[in-house]
């Protein structure tokens, strides 16, 4: 990645720290089923741990059909 430093994580996609991210009412986080008071960016109720990682999960699969759409050429 150009302008990235070798080693470096990719600066975080949600700020945790911004109060939309959550609410009084535990409800069940829409990926592991567990309680969570945190919501993601939709306001749906997501962990930290569990959003992150189902974004990175998609930001790898773009990757990988950018790169296997690249080769097809």
């Amino acid at each position: 990645m150009a302008g990235a430093e070798a080693g470096r994580d990719p600066p975080p996609l949600l700020d945790w720290r911004d109060s939309s991210h959550w609410s009084n009412t535990p409800k069940s986080c829409r990926y592991c089923g567990g309680l969570t008071n945190l919501r993601d960016s939709k306001r749906a109720p997501a962990h930290k741990v569990c959003a992150e990682a189902a974004l990175a999960a998609q930001a790898a699969e773009a990757a990988d059909a950018y790169d296997s759409e690249r080769h097809l050429h």
